[in-house]
């Protein structure tokens, strides 16, 4: 194939732009947290348009695994990165460059980059040759680099730059200095005169000395001093530096913009692979790539777990709780009760962080996975109240979820989280019960946190799944979600929170 982006396979692809924004459902799925610390350490590239934007072909997504999966071998891994800090070394010449004052020495920082480019791209010729690999996508990389590296602008590029680097290593000249006066001469063949007051005084050095060496600046900038002998140099070597000037010109865009997309679409792999070892290394979770669907609704995945929440755990060395889901034909509906603080939204969260995730042609959280790919995703949350917003809690639950609604097609995913909690228990259960049948209509695949049990028998479409708890203990959350019969708990706790009757308000109440 020819090779256009090693994110997309065809140029038909949209690239993103790099000034996207997240999309409405980042922050309810805490999908904010994940790619912020996926790309924490790659903040060069400007990764997170790529998290922005899931695919929506299948094959496109296979695209990406076989690239991700190539990439799981550390020393193909190891390669990329390698090319990766020497085209940064670039970017920082280039950068220090633009900093410098005089001509002259910007002209031989502009000789270094193209030395260190040349470089960088001829070493990733010979490790990509070297290497094993079958992805589509570093195949058609291999060859395109290949052929850059071997015609065309290239190797005239490099061969130019090494010619004028031997003629400025064989310039020899020396500085005649006289009071103030510094002049520039040609070498006439004069003794290195430090070379031999070193070797005066070296007969007269009794035991250790105090250092006198002076020491220059680190500073890349030339004083006015080291300019104007620098100057003087370049009058007596015109043809030289007179070429050095022509090359900058005429070189100035010398980095290939395949290659420099590249360098920076690779990012994406390398970033998602050097974020997983904190689950799979150090808490022995795990991570699949999961079969993908546009039209098939059967959906399932096994061990998954809540990406953000997991990373916080591990970080307070604390074990993650992963839970398992599955739809067949004609279950759409995964509705989810349970008592309070036992796992469901965090549940929630992990269906929607695995089909989105798997949407961008990750590995997702789990052994063995299942996923749909949906045209659009939507979330319903529920939302603090603002001054600006002058809707009800409960108006703004119906506008909201009627915006879904109305802009949902069958091939739509919803995550509804506790909506319609504002109003009395017999409105909720005949709103959701309209919505319900909505999102059966439309054929959509939804998950359904609620306190309405009603919900989880509603038709063969829905499945019940519920947060447990310790059978010795029923204040013990074990945030396990597992499929089953709703048992009521849900609602009695609403009904008893609602009049102030939960055992902690009852002690409360007997106390004072």
């Amino acid at each position: 194939m020819t090779f256009h982006s090693i994110l997309f396979p065809t140029a038909a692809d949209p690239v993103p732009d790099e000034q996207l924004t997240p999309p409405d459902f980042f922050i309810d799925l805490n999908l904010d947290q994940i790619v912020a610390s996926i790309t924490a350490a790659k903040g060069e590239y400007n990764l997170k348009p790529f998290f922005y934007v899931p695919l929506h072909d299948v094959d496109a997504i296979i695209f990406r695994h076989e690239v991700m999966q190539d990439l799981e071998n550390a020393s193909l891994r190891g390669d990329i990165k390698a090319f990766a800090l020497s085209i940064r070394v670039v970017r920082e010449h280039l950068a220090q460059l633009e900093k410098l004052h005089y001509e002259h020495q910007k002209e031989r920082w502009f000789l270094d980059a193209v030395d260190l480019y040349g470089d960088a791209v001829n070493r990733l010729v010979r490790d990509l040759s070297a290497a094993h690999f079958s992805s589509r996508g570093l195949l058609a990389f291999r060859d395109y680099l290949a052929r850059y590296a071997s015609s065309g602008r290239f190797p005239s590029l490099i061969e130019e730059a090494k010619r004028l680097e031997a003629e400025l290593s064989a310039i020899r000249y020396c500085v005649f200095i006289q009071g103030p006066r510094v002049e520039v001469r040609h070498d006439a063949g004069e003794p290195n005169y430090s070379t031999e007051v070193e070797a005066t005084f070296e007969r007269f050095q009794q035991g250790a000395a105090q250092e006198y060496t002076f020491r220059f600046s680190d500073s890349p900038e030339m004083n006015h001093i080291e300019a104007q002998i620098l100057d003087g140099v370049a009058q007596l070597h015109q043809q030289t530096f007179s070429a050095l000037a022509q090359y900058r010109t005429t070189n100035k865009e010398f980095l290939d913009p395949t290659v420099v997309t590249f360098d920076r679409e690779i990012q994406f792999y390398v970033a998602y692979l050097d974020y997983i070892p904190l689950f799979t290394k150090e808490a022995g979770l795990n991570f699949c790539y999961p079969r993908m669907s546009a039209s098939c609704k059967e959906v399932y995945d096994y061990q998954g777990f809540d990406l953000a929440l997991a990373a916080k755990l591990i970080t307070d060395h604390a074990t993650p709780v992963c839970n398992d889901f599955y739809l067949k034909d004609p279950e759409r509906i995964l509705v989810v009760s349970g008592p309070n603080q036992g796992g469901k939204t965090t549940f929630a969260r992990t269906f929607g962080q695995l089909h989105y995730l798997a949407s961008l042609g990750c590995a997702v959280p789990g052994t063995d996975a299942q996923l749909y790919l949906a045209d659009r995703l939507f979330t319903h949350f529920e939302r603090e109240e603002h001054m600006t917003n002058r809707r009800g809690k409960l108006e703004d639950d119906m506008v909201r979820i009627h915006d879904i609604l109305e802009a949902a097609t069958p091939r739509t995913m919803i995550i509804i989280n506790e909506i319609f909690a504002s109003t009395a228990l017999r409105d909720a259960v005949f709103l959701s019960k309209t919505i319900a049948a909505a999102i059966i209509r439309l054929d959509l695949l939804c998950l359904w946190v609620t306190f309405i049990d009603e919900l989880a028998s509603l038709s063969e479409r829905t499945v019940s799944m519920v947060s447990t708890v310790a059978p010795d203990n029923p204040a013990q959350r074990t945030f396990k979600i597992l499929r089953r019969p709703a048992d009521g708990l849900a609602y009695a706790m609403a009904i008893a929170k609602k009049y102030r009757l939960t055992y902690d308000m009852i002690k409360d109440r007997i106390r004072s």
